[in-house]
């Protein structure tokens, strides 16, 4: 098999790079989501005072400097989260999609055609990358909190959360479950779909740049439109008091009769113009330097030529 020190390096790279700029899109989009009033309402002046209290909460009378260090709440949470979590699902798709081509291909090539079969194990790889990545989700909880209801953290340790809170912090598992399957499908397979079909490479590793950075940007939209409704009922159930005890399909009751099936996408286009460039980033990063440090293994002597 392939040595892992390139994956691991090059998707944990594209972590630290993305919490450093993009931080503070993603609190952004994550109170715009959590948010339940209506921001603009017809003929009204305040819309705007609406929206900055919605955006900068407690620092909405503070200076621009002070607002902007408002969106930097739980960056330790994401820092911890995102760099995990890239290192983890753009690491491990492209290897658990190599020993799927191993010891399944004849059968991926049988169901789906000898041409779409590569497609087919990229976006089910990514699938099932996406499935595990629940393991994860006690940081992603404490991340959401941190940026949309902070005063429940307020004086609290992270072991004192993990210790009284435990599996309260894995709430949500199953609609997280739900939503990064069809998302990491749509994200690896729409990608792989870019090289094949457009580009005819078979992936990073012969793409040129704009190759690479044109199939992360299909991958990313793809990703972001199949999940939204339930990254909105995933959001919802983790914004929650830990001491609130509604279910998701209670939430998702709840949000259907009170704001209807429109709401399922808020927050769909600050996703897909701020949330859209922040992964479309890091899987460029991730893909092109996991392509470049494998020629640097390779002349090391770390690990043969493919």
């Amino acid at each position: 098999g392939r040595s892992a020190g390139p994956y691991i390096v090059g998707s944990a790279t594209s972590g630290i790079l993305e919490i450093l700029i993009f931080h503070p899109v993603d609190t952004v989009a994550k109170r715009l989501m959590s948010n339940t009033e209506a921001i603009f309402q017809k003929g009204s002046s305040e819309n705007m005072s609406r929206l900055s209290r919605v955006l900068f909460k407690d620092a909405v009378n503070r200076s621009f400097f002070g607002k902007w260090l408002s969106l930097f709440p739980g960056v330790s949470f994401g820092a911890a989260y995102k760099v995990l979590q890239r290192t983890y699902k753009f690491g491990s798709q492209p290897l658990l999609r190599d020993y799927m081509a191993r010891s399944y291909g004849p059968w991926f090539a049988s169901t789906f055609g000898a041409g779409n079969s590569r497609d087919m194990t990229n976006a089910c790889a990514g699938a099932l990358v996406g499935i595990g990545e629940v393991f994860l989700l006690p940081l992603d909880v404490l991340k959401i909190k941190s940026q949309t209801n902070p005063e429940v953290l307020k004086g609290r340790g992270l072991v004192d959360l993990i210790v009284n809170e435990n599996f309260k912090l894995y709430r949500g598992i199953g609609w997280t479950a739900a939503r990064n399957c069809p998302g990491s499908f749509a994200l690896f397979g729409a990608n792989s779909l870019v090289y094949t079909r457009i580009f005819g490479v078979s992936g990073p590793k012969e793409a040129k740049g704009y190759q690479i950075f044109l199939g992360s940007m299909s991958g990313g939209i793809a990703s972001i439109v199949v999940s939204s409704p339930l990254d909105v009922i995933k959001t919802r159930i983790q914004n929650k008091p830990f001491d609130d005890p509604r279910s998701g399909f209670k939430v998702f009751s709840d949000l259907m009769k009170e704001e209807g099936a429109y709401a399922l996408f808020k927050g769909l286009t600050p996703k897909l113009s701020l949330i859209g460039p922040k992964l479309v980033f890091s899987f460029t990063v991730a893909q092109w330097l996991i392509a470049k440090l494998q020629d640097v293994w390779v002349e090391k002597g770390w690990e043969a030529a493919k």
